[in-house]
């Protein structure tokens, strides 16, 4: 399952575009159930809603939860505003393999995205990735047995590509980082800067 397949170079092909505004999906569209359950961020009451689709290998990906997140999630997300959903759109073998592990302990998925994020280039640009994503993911309790068995899953792989899969025939969706705020669509490592001018007028600010 863990193969690089060239995920350096086909994240960044993929990727070259600056952040640019695409079409509107109607809001109610957008927050139909998926193949897998979305987990969620922020109050369900919270007049703004963003969806993230993100490659765990994308280097933009990586950029925006190294910079972007941790005050995004502050100025909007922990105080009641926003709502927050990061759903899979895997660019390589190596990316999917990691999303099932994030997923495969719902409660501490972020804390597993954070964490792969965070040290990114340790295993997504690493010559061998398996035992490198293994090494990375030792402090959150990976086991091998328990990666092994994560990756046997195989409901659990055909509902990430099922993500993926709707994410780019309904939605359009065809690079990462895609963010969809309130149904409007943003793709590119956006700044909090750009979260400000999108996110405050639906706030009234």
């Amino acid at each position: 399952m863990i193969d690089r397949r060239s995920a350096v170079a086909g994240a960044i092909a993929a990727l070259a575009a600056a952040p640019v505004l695409g079409r509107e999906i109607a809001s109610a569209e957008l927050l139909k159930p998926g193949p897998i359950e979305d987990i969620w961020l922020g109050p369900a009451t919270a007049k703004v809603t963003i969806i993230e689709y993100a490659s765990l290998t994308c280097s933009r990906c990586g950029e925006f939860h190294r910079t972007t997140w941790p005050a995004l999630k502050a100025r909007y997300i922990d105080p009641g505003h926003a709502r927050f959903a990061m759903r899979a759109f895997p660019l390589d073998p190596l990316s999917t393999a990691a999303f099932m592990l994030a997923r495969s302990e719902p409660s501490r998925f972020y804390e597993v995205v954070d964490l792969l994020f965070e040290r990114q280039r340790d295993w997504a640009y690493a010559d061998n990735p398996a035992p490198s994503l293994r090494k990375v993911l030792e402090p959150a309790g990976f086991t091998q047995e328990r990666i092994d068995r994560v990756l046997r899953d195989q409901t659990l792989l055909d509902g990430v590509q099922g993500v993926r899969d709707r994410a780019a025939k309904t939605f359009g969706v065809n690079a990462t980082p895609t963010f969809f705020i309130n149904g409007q669509r943003r793709q590119g490592a956006l700044s909090i800067e750009d979260f400000d001018a999108a996110i405050k007028p639906i706030l009234g600010l």
